[in-house]
């Protein structure tokens, strides 16, 4: 069972103080976790039905459309009322003529006089509708929002709610990815010039000046002309580019301590460099780190929806509250659209910043907390 040291309760007690920060971490949690069942919060194939006594769930198993009475070779489109009204009486031929009639007596309690009819069920998710969905019976697209969509529809007739709900996980999930591996390299980047000096920082100072001055939009136009814009490619391009902005702040805080007292009597009982850097160093440096990479984090959120927004991200294929705002820079007309992107970034953005800024808070050895 893991045990908590009296450092540790410290700085929990100085996270819990910040009350805005804790506030701040229960919503995006929230909000987090129902992004990763993003699958059953919004989706177009049912999340269970129930087809001649059997239960199937589309969601976990791929099925073909001859599975549920239907012509074989097709993809079953769960939206078409054909198939629905397949599901719901067992498989009666009598529903390739007369699907909705058919649906409506069901719901009125007036089953199909059929021997062979056996009653079925659908269990939809609440958003009946995943990212890509495009809905062909509203009027016009885009869409106002109505009951079926609360936020209406983007120019493709598909769910703006859907498609803020995946491009909040995409967002948060690539940011925390790329701000994670940035931060390994960078912290380790900036230690060893920092710890060692000499040559070491005067190689990486160099290498830093260079890579530094190279545009990041430059590099993804380039790309982009190469090779297909993926999430792929999007990752390694930004780690490649946001190692180099922590490595000033870890350098700085190293080459200050590294001539400490306890360093020093560290070396003497024969410590390594490498525990020394990272037991007993690296800690102090953690305040000014931590102070980092919320802006790491929001920058690489930001940079991935300009893109997008742009056109030059990760295109049509992928959920992008960027190309939502795009779309909302289009259709002024429509302001449903681009309020609905503003308030997805404002959200994610601000609690983001309010949670580092109370892990900062419980880093921060100065600070003290009853």
């Amino acid at each position: 069972m893991m045990t908590l040291t009296e450092l540790d309760r410290r700085r929990l007690r100085n996270f819990r103080a910040n009350r805005r920060a804790v506030w701040s971490l229960r919503i995006f949690l929230v909000l987090f976790l129902v992004s990763l069942v993003a699958e059953v919060v919004a989706n177009d194939k049912p999340l269970l039905l129930s087809y001649q006594g059997t239960w199937k769930s589309p969601l976990l198993t791929d099925y073909a459309e001859a599975d549920f009475g239907g012509d074989p070779g097709f993809t079953p489109d769960y939206t078409d009322p054909v198939l629905q009204c397949l599901i719901r009486t067992g498989g009666l031929e009598i529903c390739f003529d007369t699907a909705p009639e058919i649906i409506e007596g069901i719901e009125a309690g007036i089953p199909p006089d059929d021997a062979s009819y056996q009653a079925g069920w659908i269990i939809w998710a609440p958003i009946p509708y995943s990212y890509d969905t495009v809905n062909y019976d509203v009027a016009r697209a885009p869409s106002p929002p109505d009951a079926n969509h609360w936020l209406g529809t983007d120019d493709r007739a598909r769910d703006v709610v859907a498609r803020i709900i995946y491009g909040f996980r995409l967002s948060v999930l690539f940011g925390f990815t790329v701000t994670f591996v940035s931060a390994v390299i960078g912290i380790v980047a900036g230690a060893a010039q920092g710890f060692f000096g000499g040559w070491v920082d005067l190689t990486f100072q160099r290498v830093e000046e260079v890579w530094s001055s190279m545009n990041l939009l430059y590099v993804v136009l380039i790309v982009a002309s190469v090779l297909a814009p993926s999430l792929g490619v999007m990752f390694f391009i930004f780690v490649a580019f946001s190692w180099v902005s922590l490595i000033g702040v870890v350098r700085a805080e190293f080459l200050r301590a590294r001539n400490f007292e306890y360093v020093q009597a560290a070396r003497a009982l024969g410590v390594g460099d490498w525990t020394i850097m990272f037991r007993h160093l690296l800690p102090n440096a953690m305040v000014a780190t931590v102070t980092m990479l919320p802006f790491m984090m929001t920058a690489s959120i930001g940079l991935l929806a300009g893109l997008d927004f742009l056109g030059f991200g990760l295109g049509p294929a992928y959920p992008s509250l960027g190309e939502l705002a795009s779309q909302g820079k289009k259709h002024i007309q429509d302001p449903w659209l681009a309020l609905s992107a503003f308030f997805s970034f404002a959200i994610m953005l601000s609690l983001m910043v309010f949670i580092f800024e109370g892990v900062r808070d419980a880093f921060d050895p100065r600070k003290t907390f009853s």
